[in-house]
């Protein structure tokens, strides 16, 4: 049991699967000291809510005036980064990852061909990210723009701009 405690306190984790520090998200003052401790950085008057999951923590930048809703995961590495900038809306369920299978090699099951490369995830200042959007490695999103939900973005997103799809292709200009 103590090897669990240790796990869950140490670990550069949050979310639902780390018991001992979960709770804490239930109350703003213990949200706020537990990000503060775990996250790379984070702004103030930002939020992690119960449900969410964040992953290497020590890899991820939260900026001022967000909030990261339930069912959130934001999964970083021990390589890249997911840095999100000021006053951006982020939906219930969406996810970032930094990296991705390998699946070229057809003499090989999946499974055995690891990850290519992992690549930061960058989201601008000003920016709406609809519930269960996924945003994939690599990928940019500008200022003022916004995710459709549902969409899976695999390019990077032009500012000013509303994407939406699977994947995510420009819509319209915000103007």
């Amino acid at each position: 049991m103590i090897k669990k405690v240790r796990f869950w306190v140490g670990a550069n984790r949050i979310g639902p699967d780390m018991p001992l520090t979960h709770w804490m998200l239930f109350f703003k003052a213990l949200m706020s000291w537990l990000v503060k401790r775990k996250l790379k950085s984070c702004g103030e008057l930002s939020e992690v809510r119960p449900g969410s999951y964040l992953v290497e923590t020590q890899n991820i930048t939260i900026g001022k005036r967000v909030v990261i809703r339930p069912n959130t995961m934001l999964m970083a590495d021990d390589v890249a980064e997911i840095v999100i900038g000021d006053d951006v809306l982020i939906g219930c369920g969406v996810h970032m990852y930094v990296n991705d299978h390998c699946f070229d090699d057809v003499s090989k099951p999946i499974f055995q061909q690891g990850y290519y490369p992992s690549k930061n995830v960058v989201v601008a200042d000003d920016v709406w990210i609809g519930a269960n959007a996924i945003i994939l490695a690599g990928v940019k999103v500008g200022t003022h723009s916004v995710i459709a939900a549902g969409s899976v973005v695999t390019r990077d997103v032009e500012p000013f701009s509303v994407y939406a799809g699977v994947p995510a292709k420009k819509i319209k200009a915000i103007k």
